[in-house]
């Protein structure tokens, strides 16, 4: 580690395999910080052997960590057996994990299952979904005279970068290169019910007037923006001008979700939610514990009722090795009882990290295993880097905060280790 947080030189197979990258990948990710080659548990090494703990999950993802048997057994025997059909056709996994996660969501009967690759793309079907439901508002039709009905998302929000759900994530940055994009989405403050109010009064057949409002689409705790809480009483209050308004409420579980913050869903946390009941909820990263999966499920019979044959569409969505690696994750979160696990790893890593008493860290906040840790300066990069270096894996989510998202298998032991590894972060780190 240099003085100024950046990394050392690189071992001889990272330096040679990633001058090989550059050669053939788009440079959308900017240059890997190293080339993994294979994991254990909460713990990964790369192609030189440089053991490492991670406590970034591959971004929330890798619920079980790395090989777990549960997992591994799951997706070898659905692998010998059958990897993919077309969508022609069914396979029992596909039909027992939409049926499981109906469930652990407790959604009402007549709920029902989209599967999808990604978050992004269970948000562009939420969004499409919301979109067809705008269509039965009053005032919604311009062939009667009406204007199309909105979609409300929160400023500082991320829900995907394909089109129709980088139209619903604030990013300017992100955005703005790639518009126009899906008309007739707006942004609000999260936390500012009086912008929200005004953004659903706007409705009207005047000339200044707008369509209604189709859908509110938030995170309960906006990952990418810090990790940060949108609040209980908001969402409460959200809900309610949802009712009043005939507007769908979309909960964004993409990184909140299976488990991660120490219940099945965010929504189901009323310290998180307000104990509201939204009416769409999307979903992916931890479900599948590595394998790429997502999708949403709509709430009830009306709404999933939109949907219709051609509506929407995958062809790699919910195929038997992707489900039967989900129904594997959830399991095991289920027989070992990692909901528990996570809230209690995740008390222990933020009293811990206050604990070490470094100046550098001002102040904790998340929920169960997705958490930040606010820095007294904006070092996160020269921060995560010198972790890197002493083998742990971290994500510099803000300039002046550090995303902490370790398995839900994490140990005590695992915590108190990588809280040893932070207390040493020097406090005079160069700014990003």
């Amino acid at each position: 580690m240099t003085t100024d947080g950046q990394l050392e030189q690189l071992g001889t197979k990272d330096k040679a395999w990633l001058g090989k990258y550059s050669q053939v990948h788009m440079n959308v990710f900017g240059t890997p910080l190293r080339v993994m080659d294979h994991g254990k548990g909460t713990r990964i090494w790369d192609i030189d052997g440089n053991e490492y703990l991670d406590f970034l999950a591959g971004i929330a993802v890798n619920s079980l960590g790395y090989a777990h048997p549960a997992w591994v057994k799951a997706v070898s025997e659905q692998a010998a057996k059958v990897a993919h059909t077309s969508n022609y056709f069914a396979t029992e996994p596909q039909i027992e994990l939409a049926a499981k996660l109906v469930k652990l969501a407790g959604a009402p009967e007549g709920s029902h299952v989209y599967f999808g690759n990604s978050g992004a793309e269970g948000n562009e079907a939420a969004i499409k979904l919301a979109k067809l439901y705008g269509r039965t508002l009053p005032g919604a039709l311009p062939e009667q005279g009406g204007k199309p009905a909105r979609i409300i998302s929160m400023v500082h929000g991320f829900h995907g970068r394909t089109l129709g759900a980088l139209s619903a994530t604030w990013k300017p940055v992100i955005r703005e290169p790639f518009e126009p994009l899906v008309p007739a989405v707006e942004f609000v403050e999260p936390g500012d019910v009086e912008a929200l109010k005004a953004a659903f009064d706007a409705t009207g057949t005047a000339a200044d007037g707008k369509g209604p409002v189709a859908a509110v689409i938030m995170e309960l705790i906006q990952g990418e923006a810090g990790v940060m809480p949108v609040g209980a009483e908001y969402v409460r209050q959200a809900r309610q001008l949802c009712d009043e308004h005939h507007a769908l409420l979309i909960i964004d579980e993409v990184q909140t979700g299976v488990g991660r913050t120490g219940s099945w869903f965010a929504f189901q946390q009323k310290e998180l939610s307000g104990g509201v009941t939204p009416d769409i909820i999307t979903f992916a990263k931890g479900v599948a514990g590595g394998f790429p999966m997502g999708g949403m499920i709509a709430f009830g019979q009306q709404l999933s009722d939109l949907f219709t044959p051609g509506s929407h569409g995958s062809t790699f969505a919910g195929n038997p090795l992707g489900a039967a690696a989900a129904l594997a994750t959830l399991g095991v979160i289920e027989h070992d009882d990692l909901l528990a696990n996570a809230q209690a790893r995740g008390k222990q890593l933020r009293e811990g990290i206050m604990a070490t008493g470094n100046p550098l860290f001002k102040s904790t906040r998340g929920a169960g295993l997705l958490d930040a840790v606010e820095l007294a300066h904006p070092c996160a990069h020269a921060a995560m880097n010198w972790m890197l270096e002493h083998g742990l894996i971290v994500n510099a989510v803000a300039p002046d905060a550090l995303r902490i998202a370790p398995p839900l298998i994490v140990s005590a032991q695992d915590v108190d280790e990588a809280v040893s590894i932070m207390a040493g972060v020097p406090e005079d780190l160069a700014d990003d």
